[in-house]
């Protein structure tokens, strides 16, 4: 039977005015910041609900089958709503962007968006895939403006990754979609591994082997309860700690300064120079103090955490013709009321169930 996610987490329009009589309206660029201070910098914009993958700890086969029903195409923002809602985002501190899903790539009309976002001046423009669609594309996203990209993969080692992608990933396809990037100029590449443990934590030092010296990032990322649905604990968590120590044990590795305030990934570099590699430690080093993102969902629905209950849908006021100004103060008070810091909570309450209300990943991006 087909199912629909229940969207009665979305607030109305009138209801984040209501937060504050008197909305700000901004006419030039400006800061922002939320209670805890915290700036806006970074957007993440989910292009697509939808994947042709099924990573269990994400999009589960069992509830996201075939008859699943996603959004209907019409309620996916368009390339110029995209385009539109970012450079007001840029108004109050943007600097950063980077694309996701779902898998982005599924989108016909990628590189029509990839190529919006590049008028907008002055940003740093990322996108992040499962690679299976690369090989095709990586030449005219590059083209249209992508500067960098990410990619995931789990694993190397074939069964496990088939396993870790619901049984729907070839790795060859990805590998083939890394080396066009690399061809194209997208750098630099980073690649992302979800890690846990008996999944396919025994493959770690295989996948830093191979990537070694090729120019490609490789970034651990600590298995975390987003969503409702992965069946999340706490004891199938490999922290960053205990891979860095693997992996040290293996390569010397020395630790380097951050690019920017409010980078998530620990960053560390090999000692005989061959390459970098980091460690994103959301669940035992949370840094929700220094967590300057947003993200909007392809129907429009904004989100101020990874963890959302809710968000703010704005699709129906840019159709019905709201002004950039009414916007821009929309998504000033929705940030200055932000109150997220969900991972930092979690650290203290390791024990609590997962909340059933919150937001699946793939609707909002990873």
């Amino acid at each position: 039977m087909a199912r629909r996610e229940n969207r009665t987490y979305l607030m109305g329009w009138s209801s984040i005015f209501e937060m504050n009589s008197s909305v700000t309206q901004l006419t030039a660029s400006g800061d922002v910041k939320d209670t805890w201070n915290r700036p806006l910098r970074d957007l993440r914009i989910s292009v697509i609900d939808r994947c042709n993958y099924r990573c269990p700890y994400c999009m589960p086969d069992e509830v996201y089958g075939d008859g699943y029903e996603f959004l209907p195409r019409r309620h996916w923002l368009t390339p110029g709503e995209i385009k539109r809602v970012a450079g007001l985002f840029m108004q109050l501190g943007v600097t950063k962007l980077r694309v996701t899903g779902g898998e982005p790539l599924l989108r016909r009309d990628i590189v029509e968006i990839v190529s919006g976002l590049n008028e907008l001046p002055g940003l740093d423009l990322a996108l992040t895939t499962n690679g299976a669609l690369l090989a095709g594309l990586a030449g005219e996203l590059k083209a249209a403006g992508l500067k960098r990209i990410t990619i995931s993969l789990d694993s190397l080692d074939d069964a496990v990754f088939k396993q870790m992608s619901g049984e729907k990933g070839n790795i060859a396809n990805v590998l083939k979609g890394v080396e066009a990037a690399r061809i194209v100029g997208l750098s630099p590449i980073k690649l992302n591994v979800v890690v846990q443990k008996s999944k396919n934590d025994h493959t770690v030092l295989d996948l830093v082997d191979h990537f070694r010296g090729s120019g490609a990032i490789v970034r651990f990322i600590e298995y975390m309860d987003v969503g409702t649905l992965n069946g999340w604990r706490l004891d199938e968590v490999v922290t960053s700690k205990v891979l860095m120590e693997q992996i040290d044990e293996r390569w010397s590795l020395k630790p380097v300064e951050p690019n920017y305030r409010g980078e998530v990934a620990q960053r560390y570099v090999f000692e005989d120079g061959q390459g970098e590699i980091g460690f994103i430690s959301s669940v035992s080093e949370p840094f929700c103090g220094d967590c300057h993102r947003a993200r909007l969902s392809a129907d429009g629905t904004i989100y101020t955490c990874l963890f959302a209950k809710q968000g703010i849908c704005v699709r129906e006021q840019l159709r019905a013709g709201a002004s950039d100004a009414d916007l821009i103060g929309l998504l000033q008070n929705l940030w200055r009321h932000r109150t997220d810091r969900y991972s930092e909570q979690r650290g203290k309450e390791t024990t609590k169930k997962v909340s059933k209300s919150r937001i699946e990943m793939y609707r909002m991006g990873g």
